[in-house]
């Protein structure tokens, strides 16, 4: 992912999310037509939210539904917004292109807070330590995903999982995601690995599709692995890597 001087390459995250208005949009769709560049990052950013706002989401019960339908009688009706009138369009333009960074994150946290808070609204104080450490982990993946150096790279494993990683150097942090990935089987786990000049080191566990900031140190790596484990994870990798991907520079 490249950072850019203009305006009009700082609205990349914007586009691929629908955040821009129709005058933003047409003229940022006319400046693709002739940027490679901003082409690749914007396909980029709509490829990572759709794929890390898979992987945090979850299905509601069946009775879900019937429930928060009930429940509506009992919810007060908030008052409509009403937009206020805009004098300064030029400080508005600069702040919708200063957000562009979170927009991405942003997305991600809507899809999984979303399931989180029809959970917690059913079930009321039963979920609420599950919630709380739910929003934890959302928080510290949105930072990362938010990080204005943050690079993104994608992959698909042997298995046909696919993969996407995105870092932070300034943080010196990395998020892991992955969806279609199999299940493990009985006694198993998959296992993240930081590829330090040749030396596999252990950076986590995943055992079904999901999202998960890798443990270690990312800054002196140059590439992420995965393989599967016995239970419990392995001090080295026990199997041939399913996959051996460089990290975004």
């Amino acid at each position: 992912m490249k950072h850019h001087a203009t305006d009009a390459h700082t609205l990349a995250a914007a586009y691929a999310l629908g955040a821009l208005d129709d005058a933003e949009r047409g003229e940022f769709e006319a400046h693709l037509q002739v940027c490679e560049a901003c082409r690749q990052e914007a396909a980029e950013f709509a490829a990572t939210a759709a794929r890390l706002a898979a992987a945090v989401s979850h299905t509601p019960p069946a009775a879900a539904k019937a429930q928060a339908m009930a429940a509506i009688e009992g919810v007060r009706q908030m008052p409509p917004r009403i937009p206020a009138s805009s004098t300064a369009p030029a400080l508005g333009g600069f702040l919708r292109r200063r957000a562009a960074s979170l927009a991405l994150a942003a997305s991600v946290a809507a899809v999984a807070l979303g399931g989180v808070a029809v959970w917690q609204t059913l079930h009321g104080q039963d979920l609420e330590q599950q919630a709380r450490q739910s929003r934890q982990q959302l928080d510290a993946v949105t930072g990362i995903l938010a990080a204005p150096d943050a690079r993104t790279v994608h992959g698909k494993a042997s298995n046909g999982a696919l993969t996407t990683v995105v870092t932070s150097e300034r943080q010196n942090k990395a998020v892991f995601a992955t969806t279609a990935l199999p299940a493990p089987g009985a006694g198993k786990t998959y296992q993240l690995w930081l590829d330090h000049d040749g030396t596999m080191r252990p950076a986590g566990l995943i055992d079904h599709d999901g999202t998960v900031i890798l443990t270690g140190n990312p800054a002196d790596a140059g590439a992420v692995g995965l393989s599967l484990e016995p239970a419990g994870g392995s001090p080295h990798p026990t199997t041939e890597p399913l996959l051996l991907m460089t990290l975004p520079a």
